[in-house]
């Protein structure tokens, strides 16, 4: 008897994740599932679509962002996701997670990048794991907890110190609660003031639950300047500790007189993943964006504004040039400018590039959803990556790239059956143009979708098509190591 199939993709070039050679074949999907791959001329389907000259890969999985309210407001809000091709979004990065924390008010920066008043409503886990059920977003949900998050709730606003022994032993028992409840992951932000009176004993402790749940850690990392060879030993340390795999988020060399360290810090990565599980993301621009903090501006780093709640009207200005219309200086300006968001000019392009291209990294947007003027992350990372840095640039075979989207990213975080093209893989899909695809977002102009994604498709669900969501809302919330 013939195949029969909901949908078959015909002669597209097929890039399997894995980083195998590309092909040219069909791809037919039953339900939520790859159904068949390869010579598909006997099968028949409901729908078929031809895919001469166009490849097809599985869907692009965003290994850091801030989507965790993002993925709760409804497919048109996660546009700048399915325009690029991204099928998976993991939240709760940078110790910052929307759950488990109920707060009547705007809590301290950078928690209030995720959330305002009003959408710290989910006391557990369990509860904002509901809340994807019944209101679910056009992308798959892999989500992590965040020790930001968790020390906010346990020691209110008295947060500029290391945590008292009863307060630890609250936020492990949170952790080990929501490891249950469907997290995969435990995060910190140790640069940023809420958690970086925390010390490595704090961390370890609050961790400890990874072990027996088999989760991961993850980290914005102490310090990515002057000390960062110190904060990835910091890093490894924690992780060899509790035992488990080491996540280092948007790995970089910041600020002018640290370029050109990454030959450092990626030597020290390569030699500790022979001795221990450790991975990076990385997003491929010179610029990082984050809450407006003026004690840490300076002079020689150029910083865009991205949003303010008493200036509105400054989203999308240098701050120099607010300084100048105010007849002040900078950190005064960032001052009267709070609360308030930032991209910061503090990469070299160098680094970027040779960050980008070491076999361990993989790709994140770290993009921030809510931002007025957002980072161009939020919408251009992926084709950014296919079209400047593979195809244009040379940097990146394209079967590299889309590995260190999908079948990388799926396999370090233990997504099952995601991220490759294969027969019982879930139908997470993107159809381009390798010939067209790049971003078009820009720091003047970022909330431009990119050029040449034709469509995506969410456990088989069309979300994207010819420039517009579906109004589909397929995603799932995905563990660990378990099947959704």
């Amino acid at each position: 008897m013939a195949l029969r199939c909901d949908l078959i993709i015909r002669d597209a070039t097929l890039f399997d994740g894995t980083g195998a050679p590309r092909r040219v074949g069909d791809l037919g999907v039953t339900g939520d599932r790859i159904a068949a791959v390869g010579d598909l001329g006997g099968a028949t389907a409901d729908r078929e679509v031809i895919a001469t000259g166009r490849a097809l890969a599985p869907g692009f999985i965003d290994a850091h962002t801030h989507d965790d309210r993002a993925v709760l407001m409804g497919c048109e809000c996660l546009r700048c996701k399915s325009s690029q091709g991204v099928t998976t979004v993991v939240v709760g990065n940078c110790g910052v997670s929307l759950a488990p924390l109920v707060s009547q008010k705007r809590p301290v920066p950078p928690l209030d990048l995720v959330g305002e008043d009003g959408w710290w409503r989910f006391g557990s886990f369990s509860e904002y794991a509901e809340a994807l059920r019944k209101t679910p977003a056009a992308v798959n949900t892999y989500a992590i907890v965040g020790h930001q998050t968790l020390r906010y709730r346990v020691m209110g606003e008295d947060l500029y110190r290391p945590a008292r022994d009863n307060e630890i032993a609250e936020m492990r028992r949170i952790v080990a609660e929501s490891l249950a409840e469907g997290a995969s992951g435990f995060s910190t932000g140790l640069w940023y003031k809420p958690n970086m009176h925390a010390t490595t004993e704090e961390v370890i402790a609050v961790a400890e639950p990874l072990r027996a749940a088999g989760g991961m850690y993850f980290t914005h990392m102490r310090d990515e300047a002057d000390r960062v060879c110190a904060s990835i030993e910091e890093t490894l340390k924690i992780g060899k500790r509790v035992g488990v795999p080491v996540w280092i988020s948007h790995h970089k060399c910041s600020m002018p007189e640290n370029y050109g360290r990454s030959v450092q810090t990626l030597a020290l990565l390569e030699a500790s993943a022979s001795l221990q599980e450790v991975a990076y993301d990385m997003y491929p621009y010179p610029a990082g964006s984050t809450v407006l903090m003026p004690d840490r501006l300076r002079e020689d780093v150029r910083v865009i504004i991205t949003w303010s709640i008493p200036h509105p009207e400054f989203a999308g200005k240098d701050l120099k040039e607010v300084a100048r219309g105010w007849n002040t200086d900078i950190r005064t300006a960032a001052e009267r400018l709070l609360p308030a968001g930032a991209i910061t000019f503090q990469m070299d392009e160098d680094d970027v590039r040779r960050i980008m291209a070491h076999p361990m990294s993989v790709i994140g947007s770290d993009g921030i959803p809510h931002d007025a003027h957002p980072h161009p992350r939020l919408w251009g990372t992926f084709p950014r990556v296919l079209g400047f840095y593979s195809r244009q640039l040379g940097l990146l075979t394209m079967e590299e790239a889309i590995h260190k989207m999908t079948g990388r990213t799926a396999s370090l975080f233990g997504m099952m059956d995601r991220g490759v093209l294969k027969p019982g893989a879930y139908a997470d899909l993107v159809l381009f143009d390798p010939h067209k695809v790049v971003d078009r977002a820009t720091f003047e102009d970022p909330k431009q979708p990119s050029d040449g994604i034709e469509e995506v498709w969410t456990n088989g669900v069309p979300t994207y098509r010819a420039g517009e969501m579906t109004g589909a809302t397929p995603g799932r919330l995905i563990r660990r190591n378990r099947a959704a």
